[in-house]
């Protein structure tokens, strides 16, 4: 399936009707690791407006009405033991606590607001991307920890996506999935440069060499920001790699596809990652998103 997702978010659905997001997330620490080093986050983000009293007549206002849209964060950290924990804890803390320090939240996307919505995204990343490099240097066991992370919001019917390192974003739709980012390993580059297949990529022992990484050894970090228009019935999958390292794209759209809810998917993804070895953390978050075929009056 082809989908443009660099359409502009001016180009989606109009935002006549609320969006229903079902969603549902769960982490497991695998078979062979003893600490679980990734988190995630399902965050529901909005405004309302009620109208307590009031002389205008009936119907110039709306007696009550809620916009809202759901963030969702899996991080991934590195770094070994408590470390690795900490940077991935960290990355989201310190992501939710600049979302809560903006004096406005955007939660719809037009011509006027795409850009600033992506320079806010990028900005609370590269600025936890600080936070987790001076805790590195302030305790020398922990000096180098880093993390990824991939959150994806969606901003009525527009889905905006935000990534660093190899945890990765899918999307289902009518029954196929596309992956949404791309990995930011060397083993990637290789792939990019012509150097190395995509079958001999996914047996390589350096396959999560991050060459881009939230905290970690670099000084500097590059966010992916983009979006896509939501269609009615879209999934929409944020996993850590010890989800996309066991269990193939073939597979993880079949249990998309069947699903009943977000929370059964989640539990049959972790479940066949355990199944088939578990050698690593594994974290699955999955939302649907629907709506109603006419707004509400």
């Amino acid at each position: 399936m082809t989908i443009d997702i660099h359409a502009s978010a001016a180009d989606a659905l109009a935002f006549d009707a609320p969006v229903h997001v079902d969603a549902f997330g769960l982490s497991d620490t695998g078979h062979v690791r003893a600490n679980n080093e990734d988190h995630f986050l399902i965050a529901r983000i909005g405004r309302y407006f009620e109208s307590v009293l009031t002389s205008l007549p009936a119907g110039d206002v709306p007696v009550r009405t809620e916009e809202a849209g759901y963030a969702l964060v899996v991080a991934d950290g590195m770094g070994g033991h408590a470390a690795g924990e900490l940077a991935s804890r960290l990355t989201i803390r310190e992501m939710v606590r600049l979302a809560l320090a903006m004096p406005d939240w955007i939660v719809r996307l037009d011509t006027h607001t795409t850009a600033q919505a992506t320079e806010r995204s990028q900005q609370r990343i590269l600025k936890a991307h600080d936070a987790v490099v001076a805790e590195g240097r302030r305790d020398p066991e922990q000096r180098g920890m880093g993390s990824t992370v991939t959150a994806a919001r969606n901003l009525g019917r527009v889905l905006q996506v935000a990534h660093v390192g190899d945890s990765r974003a899918y999307l289902w739709r009518a029954g196929a999935l596309t992956r949404l980012t791309r990995d930011h390993t060397y083993v990637q580059m290789l792939v990019d440069s012509g150097r190395l297949s995509r079958e001999a990529a996914a047996q390589s022992p350096s396959r999560h060499v991050l060459v881009n990484a939230v905290g970690g050894a670099n000084d500097d970090v590059y966010v992916d920001v983009q979006h896509l228009p939501l269609d009615r019935g879209d999934r929409v999958l944020l996993c850590s790699d010890g989800l996309s390292d066991l269990v193939d794209d073939a597979a993880i759209e079949a249990v998309l596809s069947a699903a009943a809810s977000a929370e059964q998917a989640c539990r049959v993804l972790v479940d066949r990652a355990l199944a088939a070895g578990g050698r690593d953390n594994v974290t699955v978050v999955v939302a649907t998103y629907t709506w109603d075929d006419t707004p509400p009056a």
